[in-house]
């Protein structure tokens, strides 16, 4: 069913957050990112994989983590915090929405300053590469208090769904949860800046 017509009858919205664990920048080679799948706001389930700390497997492994498992069938939108997981391991957002044949949206928590991002970036590898992402994820909207990127949406949908997938303050739940989560795997508490 499509995240309009949910709104409009009032339906429980299914989505995945997806946010990485903490790593130690240029020591870890790979960085944990963890799933978490919430009927609304409330927790259902969960997936965990590993990516290449500032490589170009994101999109790949979260596919890997979906594709042909049990919770792709009854999600309704994905989530991402940020473009970038793992340091600069970028995100092709309309090729993952077209994989998973899903709204997929990146939330960022304040407008990102795109020139320090550019800057931090030209000093790895593939520089080009990884802006052609950042491109290719398209404008950053500000329905305030979000600020996101989207592919297989229009914006003000987006925008509505947000709303209801956030219990309080500016982060939706599926995503506060994966950053406590992995932050509580990874250091054995969770912080407190979800």
């Amino acid at each position: 069913m499509k995240l309009e017509s949910l709104l409009k009858l009032n339906r429980t919205i299914r989505v995945i957050g997806f946010d990485d664990a903490p790593f130690n920048r240029g020591v870890d080679d790979y960085v944990s990112i963890a799933g978490v799948v919430c009927a609304g706001t409330r927790f259902e389930g969960m997936v965990w994989g590993k990516i290449q700390q500032d490589g170009f497997d994101t999109t790949e492994v979260i596919c890997k983590l979906l594709i042909g498992k049990k919770f792709l069938p009854q999600i309704h939108i994905l989530l991402l915090d940020g473009i970038g997981f793992g340091g600069f391991n970028v995100v092709n957002l309309p090729e993952l929405a077209l994989r998973l044949q899903l709204p997929c949206v990146t939330v960022m928590r304040r407008q990102p300053d795109l020139a320090a991002v550019t800057e931090a970036m030209s000093r790895l590898p593939d520089f080009q590469q990884r802006q052609k992402l950042l491109q290719q994820a398209g404008p950053i909207y500000d329905y305030s208090p979000f600020f996101f990127q989207v592919s297989g949406e229009e914006p003000a949908v987006v925008a509505k769904v947000l709303q209801r997938l956030t219990d309080c303050g500016k982060v939706p739940e599926a995503l506060r949860l994966a950053h406590l989560i992995t932050a509580a795997v990874m250091t054995g508490e969770s912080g407190s800046s979800a």
